[in-house]
């Protein structure tokens, strides 16, 4: 088995099985294709396959890099895989397994975007979507409970919950300065009070469990992991090619369509999304959906449901709604191309500006995060942000709800102070009826998200074509 030394023959060479980069190539691939069901069920996956069964990284080392990529922007299910191609096969190791992560669920939502955009106006596909709304906002609700539950521990989680909530919902303040607020107060919290402030805990406190030999262990022990080592001069080199990179398309957008294309914004309004998708794909998608919807005039109010319902149904990370997003938007603003066209270069700029900066904070961060294997004020600063991300889901699932269930709602504002008001008489009683089904299926049911959506979309489709 990989990880197992062999016995000492007196032989010179390594006392590990170093694993083949094409066997990890063909492991990174099957993650690849299914990895459904969240971060939760995608974390959970590649630690059966790559703990319990390759035994490439130990428990210890895997909950370590896991602690390290859920203080990133971005989704951390995508950078843990990342995070440990890189250990076992360098930097190209890294690039293949979160490439891999990525492109199954890519290609799948771009033909689904296609689709959608293409045949949206038929009844049927309304139908269909119109069940997979209700369906979207049980597992949003369901994403509020989840993560409430593993940080909302003491009255200080609590406030800071409600402190993301109020902020976002009643005072529209911007995510970001949102989590910032959030990182500063557990970053003092954990200095002062970690008794109170460190809730997510760090890899030393999963019960005292033996810990297993991995072949990353012995590469790091036996001196042939020296690309986990910090250096200055590979840090600079890393960040200076992967900023060029992030930012290349984006200027050619500029130099050859001009400012005010819809590429331009495009790539410039996801870079920022990119940099602060903290706490995962629920957290910003309110802020993504409200600019989408409000700012930019890219999509319609329900259909940033439409698109996260694709994104739950596909293997890949949930952030990969952005590129339905961002195909919709170059679809209804093709400028000289034809609208499938132009939307395939919005979906590919999109998925390039989100996730290019994914292998930056990898390839520049994990080397020192090998060499710092503790540290108490990062995890009560991601104590904290996780703690205003439950608040700012909670917003996700009202705006989404008050959308869903209601044709027409109203947004007045009284001061700093932002209403949402919902014209009790337009409520849609088939919606109500399945969210309802939705939660049930979910909370007393126990199903699973992808059979909840299969099961609702059926009904929605029987009872928007009955109705």
């Amino acid at each position: 088995m990989a990880g197992t030394p062999p016995s000492d023959t007196g032989s010179s060479e390594p006392k590990f099985h170093p694993v083949p980069f094409k066997e990890a190539f063909y492991v990174w691939l099957k993650i690849g294709l299914i990895s459904f069901g969240g971060p939760a069920g995608q974390i959970a996956l590649m630690h059966k396959i790559l703990v319990e069964e390759k035994r490439w990284i130990s428990d210890h080392r895997f909950l370590h890099a896991l602690n390290y990529c859920m203080l990133l922007p971005g989704p951390e299910a995508q950078q843990l895989a990342t995070y440990i191609g890189w250990l076992l096969h360098r930097t190209m190791g890294g690039l293949v397994a979160g490439t891999l992560f990525i492109l199954p669920g890519f290609f799948v939502i771009l033909v689904l975007s296609t689709l959608y955009a293409v045949f949206r106006e038929l009844t049927i596909v309304q139908a269909i979507f119109f069940g997979i709304k209700a369906a979207v906002l049980a597992v949003v609700i369901q994403a509020v409970f989840r993560i409430g539950k593993n940080v909302l521990k003491n009255s200080a989680m609590i406030a800071l919950a409600a402190f993301g909530f109020i902020g976002i919902f009643f005072f529209n303040i911007a995510f970001p300065i949102i989590v910032v607020l959030a990182g500063v107060i557990g970053y003092l919290g954990g200095k002062y009070r970690p008794d109170t402030f460190v809730v997510i805990q760090g890899h030393g406190q999963h019960g005292g469990e033996e810990v297993k030999r991995a072949v990353v262990d012995e590469m790091i022990e036996t001196g042939q992991a020296d690309h986990t080592l910090p250096s200055t001069a590979k840090a600079v080199r890393v960040t200076l090619i992967c900023l060029v990179l992030w930012a290349g398309p984006i200027v050619g957008a500029m130099m050859i369509f001009g400012e005010n294309s819809v590429f331009v914004d495009i790539g410039t309004f996801f870079s920022k999304m990119a940099v602060v998708t903290f706490g995962g794909a629920y957290a910003v998608l309110a802020y993504v959906a409200q600019e989408a919807v409000q700012s930019y005039g890219w999509l319609q109010p329900g259909e940033m449901l439409n698109g996260l319902g694709l994104a739950e149904s596909t293997p890949g990370p949930l952030i990969l709604v952005t590129e339905f997003v961002g195909y919709m938007a170059a679809y209804r603003n093709p400028g000289s191309f034809d609208a499938i066209t132009a939307g395939t270069i919005g979906a590919l700029l999109t998925v390039w500006v989100t996730f290019v900066p994914c292998f930056l904070w990898i390839f520049l961060g994990a080397p020192y995060m090998e060499a710092a294997r503790e540290n108490t004020k990062l995890s009560a600063a991601l104590s904290s942000v996780t703690a205003v991300v439950v608040g700012v889901i909670l917003n996700l699932a009202i705006w989404f709800g008050i959308h869903v269930l209601f044709a027409k709602v109203t947004v007045q504002s009284i001061g700093p102070l932002r209403l949402f008001t919902p014209e009790l008489s337009s409520v849609d009683l088939g919606a109500l009826s399945l969210a309802i089904f939705a939660l049930f299926a979910m909370f007393k049911l126990k199903w699973n998200m992808i059979v909840t959506l299969a099961v609702c979309s059926v009904l929605g489709t029987a009872v928007r074509l009955l109705i």
